[in-house]
């Protein structure tokens, strides 16, 4: 990894699914703080945080939230995220009570047709100049 990430979590995501460069965007407008730091799961520096925590480099169909020297996937990192974002999304993260399995379903549901329901872009997105500086090389 090029950059280093100043302790802030970083989230990774699939950079050619349209639903998932969608959330990324969400973030940015609701983390004003800054919270945040990204890159792709098919980025260098994605590829080097997967392989650190020992999680399938080929694998992009979850989010991965690092927090902590920690790797979280699934609805748990998407509840995590919710809880650091400005507004009432912190709330969300009352959901972390229900058994991840049954948490999971409806992620895996969602992961799985996300191709098909929102698209897939051919290329990674790129960020706006303003958030730039927030993305991981």
């Amino acid at each position: 990894m090029t950059k280093r990430t100043d302790n802030k979590s970083v989230i990774l995501f699939d950079g050619v699914c349209n639903l998932c460069s969608g959330a990324v965007q969400f973030v940015l407008r609701n983390d004003p703080k800054g919270h945040f730091r990204f890159a792709s799961l098919q980025s260098a520096a994605g590829q080097k945080l997967l392989e650190q925590h020992r999680l399938p480099t080929d694998n992009i169909s979850t989010i991965v939230l690092i927090e902590n020297g920690r790797a979280y996937t699934r609805s748990t990192a998407a509840l995590r995220i919710a809880r650091r974002l400005r507004g009432a999304y912190p709330l969300a993260y009352a959901a972390i009570i229900i058994p991840p399995p049954l948490r999971n379903l409806g992620y895996a549901i969602i992961a799985s047709n996300r191709y098909r329901w929102f698209g897939k872009a051919e290329h990674c997105m790129l960020p706006k100049p303003e958030f730039k500086q927030r993305f991981l090389e």
